[in-house]
């Protein structure tokens, strides 16, 4: 039946009302000041291979609240105290979720892990495990004679590489990961004396590398939906592939614990985090169910997470102090004035070392293993000094930029060790000048256990040995550049040369 003309003419006049209506609500949206985007790619063309200090760079011109278009989807970049703040603590739950990155579906069972899974039930779950279960106080106490004797075989081993040149970040990825696969696996799947190991320590070490790239790259498919099926950087093949060896490697891992579970029966007890981890599948009362891809998920996440953080930050450490033989001086007299030369530190003794622990924060502050956190999602619309903050809009906080904030730091580009002595401030998320670990709902729920193991890593390195750059090179050739993954290692690995100061016996050697 055909319709009368002015009916027709009635929802021409609707139609156009609501539209006025909807493009006047966009027009009223004040959003906060940005860069102009180009068409397609918005603003991906101001960011350069090192995002955090492209995004720094725009910060000082547009201010610590900035509004980008990365491709399709709305950016929002936070580089101050307050702004810390305003999405981490006040409105923490409106921007607790993530966004959808390949990296994400593609490198963790399909957002199933920690660090990518979006808010809800899941997360919230994952959240209470890691709290109550896996990083318990109880828990990491039990586990202090693994940090102990792993520490102890990194220090054997630098006394018997002493007076060659030592690629130190080899070293301290070992550490990490002997600590982490005791604690998370049970015992050192990568060792080469185990029979059983399906991949060597060095390709582990490669995939653990790849993994951290790969989750903070910029990848071209997650501005632009409609060129991610391209796979233009090669990003997604890479991340297919990387993904593929470990789930090599982690059902090796389950099938080895399961079994054990059945050979046990009810005798079982659990021993490490795997073995928790499988408990909790298995208990019914859970609000959402655990599947093995989860655990999987989950297990990586305590790997990754858990070597990576460590490695990195006291290659950092040491890197800065063969640029400051004053700093080392101090932290070696402090050292020997609390501990003596007749052992080794303990984790007892963190606390009566504010020296070495400044310089724990000190490197934090200048190189923060994540720079931008991970991006964070809003949940809802906001609205923060008058700018709106649309739902949906990704949310990146530079920690970075935080750490070189003049109206916080003094002189923040030098390292000074100095300004943490006597002060307050804390790495544990409720100091918003000094973020390492992140803080709220979404804090790396690990921090506790990276916290001890870099501190009693540093503090041992810096008590048992003597540290100089390889004959012929000077300090001001040390190359302090960095390369941007989920984490910011060093661009080119620090080579040092050791030599020993304690009595031999006590490197067990």
């Amino acid at each position: 039946m055909e319709l009368p003309p002015w009916v027709m003419y009635l929802t021409i006049i609707l139609v156009i009302a609501f539209l006025r209506v909807v493009a006047g609500r966009r027009r009223k949206l004040n959003l906060p000041p940005g860069p102009r985007p180009w068409p397609i790619i918005g603003n991906l063309n101001l960011i350069g291979s090192l995002p955090h200090r492209s995004l720094h760079a725009l910060s000082q011109k547009y201010g610590p609240l900035m509004y980008l278009r990365f491709g399709s989807f709305p950016v929002v970049v936070g580089s101050s105290v307050e702004m810390a703040k305003f999405f981490l603590k006040t409105h923490d739950v409106s921007f607790v979720s993530r966004p959808k990155t390949a990296a994400g579906k593609y490198t963790t069972y399909n957002y199933s892990d920690i660090t990518w899974s979006p808010y809800g039930p899941y997360w919230r779950q994952a959240r209470k495990m890691c709290l109550l279960e896996l990083f318990s106080a109880k828990r990491l106490e039990s586990y202090e004679y693994i940090r102990v004797e792993e520490v102890r075989a990194l220090l054997r081993d630098l006394f018997n590489s002493s007076g060659g040149i030592v690629l130190l970040k080899d070293h301290l990825s070992t550490v990490s990961l002997n600590v982490i696969s005791r604690m998370v696996l049970g015992k050192k799947y990568l060792d080469r004396t185990e029979v059983a190991a399906i991949v060597s320590p060095e390709e582990f070490k490669e995939m653990l590398d790849e993994l951290f790239l790969l989750n903070g790259v910029m990848n071209i498919g997650d501005s632009i939906p409609w060129l991610d099926s391209l796979d233009l950087q090669g990003y997604i093949g890479r991340m297919k592939k990387v993904s593929e060896k470990f789930d090599r490697f982690l059902e090796h891992v389950l099938d080895e614990h399961n079994e054990r579970r059945q050979r046990e029966g009810e005798g079982f007890v659990a021993r490490d985090m795997v073995d928790v981890l499988l408990q909790l599948a298995d208990d019914p009362n859970l609000d959402v169910k655990l599947e093995r891809h989860g655990v999987k998920a989950f297990t990586q996440d305590l790997i990754a997470g858990g070597t990576e953080s460590s490695a990195v930050t006291v290659e950092w450490g040491i890197s800065e102090l063969l640029l400051r033989p004053e700093v080392l001086e101090k932290a070696t007299e402090e050292l020997d004035r609390v501990v003596g030369r007749g052992r080794w530190v303990e984790e007892r003794d963190v606390p009566r070392l504010p020296y070495v622990e400044a310089i724990v924060k000190e490197t934090m502050r200048l190189h923060p293993v994540a720079p931008m956190l991970v991006p964070r999602l809003s949940r809802e619309h906001t609205t923060v000094d008058g700018y709106d903050i649309p739902a949906a809009t990704r949310v990146l906080v530079s920690v970075w930029a935080i750490g070189r904030d003049p109206s916080v730091w003094d002189a923040p580009e030098e390292f000074r060790p100095e300004r943490f002595v006597g002060s307050q401030i804390d790495v544990k998320g409720h100091d918003y000048e000094l973020l390492p670990f992140g803080a709220g709902r979404r804090m790396c729920p690990g921090y506790s256990l990276g916290l001890k193991v870099i501190q009693l890593s540093l503090a041992n390195l810096l008590h048992g040995f003597e540290w100089r750059l390889p004959a012929g090179m000077k300090a001001e050739e040390l190359s302090m550049e960095e390369i941007f993954g989920l984490s910011t290692p060093r661009k080119v690995p620090l080579q040092v040369v050791v030599k020993p100061k304690l009595p031999a016996h006590l490197y067990g050697a």
